[in-house]
């Protein structure tokens, strides 16, 4: 290649230096100690990466803080609300996620004897000082502008529990592999691809301001000048057209017409594929740098649209909790709990998710503060019910109620067979048994195995809590009662398994429960509220005729629905315990108090 020709390169990009400086005490995080703002550039000027950091952030904090042992400790836990602010909670969970890092002033009393407040501080404006002998770092500096260390002069503050300052800093940081001072980001790997995107927008945006011109070469037709004028023309000329932001007009001034500079178009015919296929790369480099399960999670549809598997969405979030949201949470909690740990305080911290409920397995042994750890939900009380409670659903506008009755006293194996065999070998081909297809991620809009579609019709089966309240009736009672919602049978069974803590210490000191042969846990599909309980599950019957143009709130649409149920022997079947009070059967498998 020609000398002559002079061809401007992209600059590579590199990981950030730590260096400790030679003049000062402090530890300088990037080549102009301005790492900090290069990550905060990207986050603005990058769509994708703005939009992934706000949506972390929102599922990190959740519903705020909390402690599952608030209500055995109301004091340790006021004392614990009174410290971390709701503010000061987000504003660590931002700088953590989009900084790699987060910090807390710890402000104490003047005694020392307890720390008074804690308050966020940018850690942006925070540098690390030297590590002493012990490789331990001491104290760090603030300074509202590390640019300009002159006019803002650093000021230094004793890390947390190293001195007898009033104020003194908590650094919290993961771990990071040959990093002792800081901690990059969760998300470094995709940073070239931030910074790319946010080209990419400048440059189509100039484009469109620059009247969509083509590019060009600029030939100098008037001889050869010596390398370093060659070197000062390039400068100036690239100076001016090259970058996001180049000019539309060419400024020349030449000798004569014979000498003049002649510019040359270089069209780009496939200019519109180029800028999509960048950009598409660009937005799944940047969710895979995030740690992104799934584009669904925050939004954003993939190349074929919106996927309708709510399993594989509901996999994804699980996923993408236990991958980034809970590790920055446990990140938080540690720290948390070391700081209260100074006051003596100690409370089972946990942030209040976001997560959705039938995202959450509530199956196995799992006592009442395991559970509100699990959903975010303040269970102090009828926690199982308000679980419960948040699964069920009304009846839909569209829906027509055909039959409301005490559970069958037969088997669900019986049920199974009679839906699998009766039912099939009466319905034509073109007319096959098909399950609802569901409507939303959410647990009530999903099918049940008890609903089906019978030669066009809907059927759809629930149930719902039934009984008398009593002057004793139990909060899950008084709840489900109150609520007066519909559940699907797959829902209510999910509630089992769980300890309501409705047990007794018998003569031998064991734990005896509801469940069977007195196990701790029990079925809330058999036994409601417990051994004692007043109360059933009715099943309600209900057909849909979204889509027949018949009218649901016609006489005929009864008539039509209880037709074809009864054609083709829709008929739905439980265990006998199902419907029964728990207070009227026989032989209940709780071991009575000796």
């Amino acid at each position: 290649m020609s000398k002559d020709i002079h061809i401007l390169e992209l600059a590579a990009y590199e990981q950030p230096t730590i260096t400790e400086s030679k003049r000062e005490d402090w530890v300088e995080f990037g080549d102009d100690n301005n790492y900090y703002q290069f990550l905060i550039d990207c986050y603005t000027n990058s769509t994708t990466q703005n939009a992934i950091v706000n949506n972390t952030n929102r599922l990190v904090y959740g519903k705020g803080l909390s402690a599952s042992d608030a209500s055995r400790k109301p004091n340790e836990y006021a004392s614990m609300m009174a410290l971390f602010s709701k503010k000061c909670t987000r504003h660590l969970v931002s700088d953590l996620k989009l900084l790699g890092q987060c910090a807390m002033q710890v402000i104490y009393t003047k005694d020392r004897k307890k720390i008074a407040q804690v308050e966020h501080i940018p850690v942006q404006l925070l540098r690390a000082e030297k590590c002493n002998e012990d490789g331990k770092v001491e104290a760090y500096y603030y300074s509202d502008n590390w640019q300009d260390t002159k006019n803002y002069k650093p000021q230094r503050i004793p890390a947390f529990n190293t001195s007898k300052e009033p104020i003194e800093i908590y650094f919290v940081k993961p771990y990071s592999v040959g990093l002792k001072y800081y901690a990059l980001p969760d998300y470094i790997g995709c940073l070239p691809y931030c910074t790319l995107e946010e080209s990419i927008s400048e440059y189509l945006i100039n484009e469109v301001n620059n009247g969509f011109s083509s590019r060009s070469v600029i030939n100098f037709n008037n001889g050869q000048p010596s390398e370093e004028q060659q070197r000062l023309i390039k400068s100036k000329v690239l100076n001016q057209l090259t970058g996001t932001q180049g000019e539309k007009v060419i400024v020349s001034f030449n000798n004569n017409a014979e000498s003049k500079t002649t510019v040359d178009a270089m069209p780009v015919n496939d200019a519109p594929d180029l800028y999509s296929t960048l950009a598409e790369e660009c937005l799944r480099k940047i969710m895979l740098g995030n740690n992104v399960t799934s584009p669904l999670l925050f939004g954003i549809a993939s190349s074929n649209g919106f996927s309708s598997n709510a399993d594989e969405l509901k996999d994804s979030f699980v996923l993408f909790d236990n991958m980034v949201i809970r590790p920055m949470q446990e990140l938080l909690l540690d720290a948390f709990d070391e700081i209260l740990a100074y006051n003596g305080i100690a409370l089972n911290l946990y942030f209040k998710t976001l997560k959705p409920l039938e995202f959450t397995d509530l199956s196995g042994m799992m006592d009442e503060e395991q559970i509100e750890e699990e959903t975010g939900l303040e269970l102090s009380g009828d926690y199982v019910g308000k679980a419960l409670i948040e699964l069920g659903e009304q009846p839909k506008e569209e829906w027509l109620l055909i039959d409301e009755f005490e559970v069958d006293y037969e088997t669900d194996e019986e049920e199974n067979t009679l839906l699998s065999s009766e039912i099939n070998t009466k319905l034509s081909f073109k007319d096959k048994l098909v399950n609802l297809v569901s409507s939303g991620m959410a647990f009530p809009n999903a099918k049940s195995e008890q609903d089906k579609v019978i030669d066009g019709i809907k059927f759809v089966t629930r149930y719902v809590y039934a009984g008398e309240l009593q002057k004793n009736t139990r909060a899950f009672c008084r709840n489900m009662l109150s609520a007066n919602k519909i559940y699907r049978k797959e829902d209510i069974i999910r509630m089992g398994s769980t300890y309501m803590g409705d047990a007794y210490t018998n003569k031998d000191g064991r734990q005896v429960g509801w469940g069977k042969g007195g196990a701790l846990t029990f079925s809330r599909w058999f036994f409601k509220g417990g051994g004692n309980c007043h109360h059933r599950f009715n099943k309600q019957v209900y057909v849909s005729f979204e889509g027949t143009g018949i009218d649901v709130k016609s006489p005929l649409a009864n008539r039509v629905a209880v037709r074809k149920a009864e054609k083709y022997g829709y008929k739905i079947k439980n265990d006998k315990l199902v419907s029964q009070r728990p207070i009227d059967m026989p032989n209940r498998g709780f071991i009575k108090k000796q």
